[in-house]
Parts: C-alpha cells; sequence; structure tokens
C-alpha cells in the first residue's frame, strides 16, 4: 500500500479498501489497516531494562500531553492507590533519605509517579498525582493480559483479553499531566526496582504527528449527536478555504455487537431494534425509548449512509463539499424523530444537496448492507479503527492523530489545523482567520475578521485612532450631560429657596428696606437677587 500522503483514492483515514464486493460477487473485501505511531514510553535507567522500541502501553483520553516533546524523570512507586485526595508523598519507594525531623524526605519534583490500578478511576488517581506534583502518571496494570501466557500462569491464570482504555470519566476536565496504563508483566519489573530502593528513570515523548505542508483531521461522532451539530452544519466554508491543504475523514461511532453479547451464537438479535445485521453493529437509542422515536438501527443506517457518501463526494480531494451539504440538509430537514429514518426525507436531503441516491444505496447494499447476519465492510473498518485509536467518547476529533481538547468549536479545529503546518507552509487563510473568534465570518469575508484579536491594526480590528476618538466623543458627551444636570439642579434648588421665603417671611417689611444691606433688605429680595447678596456681610 502506497503511502497515505500520496494516494489518489482514499476512504477513511489511514485505511484503504479495495474490491468491494458487489451483489453478483462473493469476494470479500481486502482492507489494509496502517494506524498511526503511539506515544512512546522508555525506560532510561536501569539499562538492564531498556528497549530500543520502548514498552507498550495505553495513553490516556485526559491530560494534556506535551506534544513534540517528552518528560524524563526519576519514578517513584506510591505504597497507597491515590484514591484518596492526601497523598503521602513522603511514603513510597525508592527510600528517601530523612529531614531533620527523622520523617524520609517527599517525593523531590519534577517526578513521575507509579500507582497501581485499581480502586477509583484512572482519572481520580492522575488528579490526585498532579495535585501531590507529579509531572507524569504511569499505572501499572494488575491483570495479565491472556495472550501473555508467562504472565497468566504466574498468576492462577486470571487475565484479560484487551488492556482498558483510560477513557475520562466525564470530570477530567481540570488535569493536565499526562499518564500511561504499563502492562502488568513490564510494571512488575519496574516495580521490582523501586521497591528494592534503585532508581529508575522513564521517558513519556509524543513526536510531533507528521507535520507537512498538509494536515489531516478526523472526527468521529454519530448522526443523532447534538453536541456536533453546531460544528457539522457550520464548518463547510472553512473545510473550502483549506482546500487540498487539508485532508478530512469523518468517523462513524459504531459498537461491536458481537463484543457486546448482542448477537447469539446462532445469529439471533439479543438487542432488539438497536442493531443490524442480526446483532453485530449496534447503536444507542438516542430518546431512551425502544418503542417510539429514534432506534440505536436507524443511528447504524444513516451511519452507514454517510460513509457511503463519503466514499462518493469526498474521499478524493479530502474536502467533501457535498458530503457536508447532505449533513446540513439532513440536520434541518430529518433529525426529528419522526422523519429520522423516513425515507422520502432523505431523498428531499439528497436533492437539495445534490447526492445521487441510487449510487449511495448501491453503496450500502455493496458494503454488506444491514439486513442479513452477514459483515459489512464500512462498519467493521470503523470499528477497528476506533478499538485503535481508543475513541470511546464522541464527539471527538483529532488532528494529525493527535485528539484535540477542549470543546469542539469550530474555531478550536480550524486553530489546531493551522497550528498542525510545518514551519512556513502555513496556508494563508490561517494566517488571517485562525487567531479570529468568528472563523466562519473570516473566512467568508476572503480574510477580513471583524473581531480579530491578534492585530489591532488589522482591516476588520479597531485601531488605536478610532478607539481614544471614540472615547474622548464619550466622556465629552457625559461630561456636558453633567454640567447640564448641575446647572438645572442649582436652578431648582434656587426657585425653592424663593417659593420657601415669599411663603412664610412677612412682606410688610419691604416698607422699612434698606437698599444698603441684609439688615434693612427682606427675605424676598434677597431670594429675587438669586442669592448674589452675602449672608455674612
Amino acid at each position: 500500500m502506497t503511502n497515505f500522503r500520496n494516494q489518489s483514492h482514499k476512504l477513511i483515514t489511514s485505511i484503504q479498501i479495495q474490491n468491494l464486493p458487489n451483489e453478483h460477487s462473493e469476494q470479500q473485501p481486502k482492507i489494509t489497516l496502517k494506524w498511526p505511531p503511539s506515544p512512546t514510553l522508555l525506560l532510561q535507567i536501569p539499562h538492564s531494562l531498556f528497549k530500543d522500541s520502548g514498552y507498550d502501553h495505553r495513553e490516556a483520553l485526559f491530560g494534556v500531553p506535551p506534544y513534540g516533546g517528552s518528560i524524563a524523570q526519576n519514578v517513584y512507586y506510591a505504597d497507597s492507590d491515590l484514591c484518596d485526595a492526601d497523598v503521602n508523598t513522603r511514603g513510597g519507594y525508592p527510600a528517601r533519605e530523612a529531614d531533620k525531623d527523622g520523617k524520609m524526605k517527599p517525593w523531590p519534583s519534577p517526578y513521575i509517579l507509579m500507582v497501581d490500578r485499581g480502586g477509583c478511576t484512572f482519572v481520580q488517581k492522575v488528579r490526585n498525582a498532579q495535585r501531590s506534583g507529579a509531572a507524569g502518571v504511569v499505572i501499572a496494570d494488575n491483570t495479565c493480559l491472556c495472550s501473555d501466557q508467562e504472565c497468566t500462569a504466574s498468576n492462577n491464570g486470571a487475565c484479560e483479553t484487551t488492556e482498558p482504555i483510560m477513557a475520562d470519566d466525564g470530570s477530567g476536565a481540570d488535569i493536565s499531566i499526562p499518564s500511561f496504563l504499563m502492562f502488568k508483566r513490564d510494571a512488575d519489573a519496574v516495580k521490582a526496582e523501586l521497591t528494592s530502593n534503585r532508581p529508575v528513570q522513564i521517558e513519556m515523548a509524543w513526536s510531533l504527528p507528521s507535520p507537512d505542508d498538509r494536515v489531516e483531521y478526523d472526527l468521529w461522532t454519530v448522526p443523532s449527536d447534538q453536541v456536533s451539530r453546531d460544528f457539522l452544519t457550520s464548518f463547510k466554508p472553512v473545510a473550502e478555504a483549506l482546500g487540498d491543504r487539508a485532508y478530512f475523514t469523518p468517523h462513524m461511532y459504531i459498537y461491536d455487537g458481537v463484543r457486546s453479547h448482542c448477537q447469539g451464537n446462532d445469529g439471533e438479535n439479543f438487542c432488539y431494534n438497536l442493531c443490524t445485521n442480526n446483532g453485530r453493529y449496534c447503536a444507542t437509542d438516542p430518546d431512551n425509548d425502544l418503542d417510539h422515536g429514534i432506534s440505536g438501527a436507524d443511528v447504524v443506517r444513516e451511519s452507514l449512509r454517510r460513509l457511503c457518501i463519503w466514499n462518493h463526494y469526498g474521499a478524493e480531494d479530502g474536502v467533501g463539499s457535498v458530503w457536508w451539504d447532505y449533513v446540513r440538509e439532513f440536520m434541518e430537514r430529518c433529525s426529528s424523530a419522526d422523519y429520522f429514518a423516513n425515507e422520502d426525507c432523505v431523498k428531499d436531503a439528497y436533492k437539495h444537496a445534490k447526492v445521487e441516491g441510487t449510487l449511495i444505496d448501491r453503496c450500502m447494499q455493496d458494503s454488506g448492507g444491514l439486513e442479513k447476519d452477514t459483515a459489512n465492510a464500512f462498519l467493521d473498518i470503523e470499528i477497528g479503527s476506533q478499538a485503535q485509536r481508543g475513541v470511546v467518547v464522541v464527539p471527538t476529533a483529532f488532528v494529525n492523530t493527535a485528539a484535540i481538547r477542549g470543546a469542539l468549536t469550530v474555531g478550536n479545529v480550524f486553530s489546531a489545523i493551522c497550528a498542525g503546518y510545518v514551519q512556513g507552509t502555513v496556508p494563508q487563510i490561517c494566517t488571517m482567520c485562525s487567531q479570529c473568534s468568528d472563523a466562519v465570518g473570516c473566512v467568508k469575508n476572503k480574510g477580513k475578521c471583524s473581531a480579530h484579536h491578534g492585530d489591532s491594526s488589522s482591516k476588520g480590528g479597531v485601531s488605536t485612532h478610532t478607539f481614544f476618538t471614540t472615547m474622548l466623543f464619550i466622556i465629552g458627551v457625559f461630561g456636558g450631560l453633567g454640567a447640564w444636570h448641575y446647572k438645572k439642579t442649582r436652578e431648582d434648588m434656587r426657585e425653592q429657596v424663593r417659593g420657601i421665603l415669599a411663603e412664610y417671611m412677612p412682606l410688610e417689611d419691604q416698607d422699612h428696606q434698606d437698599s444698603g444691606g441684609m439688615m434693612g433688605s427682606s427675605p424676598m429680595n434677597f431670594a429675587m437677587q438669586g442669592g448674589k447678596t452675602s449672608l455674612i456681610g
């Protein structure tokens, strides 16, 4: 298989299908997989544990890895499960010298902390390690892989078929350090060194994924997902502006019904209308009502439809304008429970998006269909890809195989794409719009940002001269209003004083006025003079 970047026809990122079967052929599709490289886990000290290729591991789907960098520090093994927020940093291995109070000194920062699996979630362990000052975490698995016969033999045959995925439990947004899960057999060797009070140094490294003059980005979602709705209906102008400088691949998250025991040994579907192909391919029920509304099988069908539309209208150029149009039309017309599985509504979306429906229907059948207990080539690829990539949360986006942390917004994805180019090859649209708060508006305006945060002198920004002129105008207006209000208030007070004096002061004193001063002048005359005469003399 040729390198991905040189292929002229692609189905999905790092996966190529050849010779799809059709209704007249029983030939199975030839599938070749090429998965992206994982981060590396190296043991630098002791030399006896060093491996050129590093150690197998699983990377957490939370935390912020330093892409393009590495963390190489001494390792300390915690003698607790780290499920309690009050971490004892003076315990563990290897032993340290005592301080002046006779207590063992804390783990000297920076350090990588190793802790056993179990007792609480991965997120809780890593969070507590982060609070204790760890720069990274290696969780030692406590169960052998069934494929490791030597390990299972020494552990009474207890094993698991695959390593667990270090998924986010929904609360991992505050975690900023990386973490790995190390397989039991390897972790036991490291713990043996540490508990013998010998130093161990681990390096956790992340090479920048394939930086060059073109970026690949992927999105994992399902047709019923509401979180990705705004992104899917808004990103098309950005994808078109990036053109051949970026290659997009949509993925659909499908549950493996066989592994989930939705299919019995005789091919019976045990999961009702959540699955297709007699329980092979499943999706969750969006409205949690198995008898009404959208079913899991409806979601699987629409997922396959979108994969076929991408294969015919987007796989060649990586932009897929027609695919974006179809998704937008479907969401606007058919996303409700009444129309999600309505074939007439789908045909209407085809029409407005300029999709040839017969071509897509044939693709869905040629890939294996959804009715019988047969494998579907496209859906099998999605299941294999999501397992290898470790996708457990949707929506999830990747740029150059690196997961994007944070909210799925056009701005976040666009900024990540623009950051994925090698220096000197960044497209002009990235230079003009990647820092703009309204990336779609900037792209539509051909690079004119209406709210640019990075350059006050840009065409769409507010210049310094305009800013200060506006401020002076506002100050002048409010100053004038203040002076007018002060003058008016003073006049009103004078009028009130005149009224009071006129009502309560005797008028007969007017016959005895003394024009020379207040003593011979009536209060009324004083008030009529506007208070210009001094009351003091």
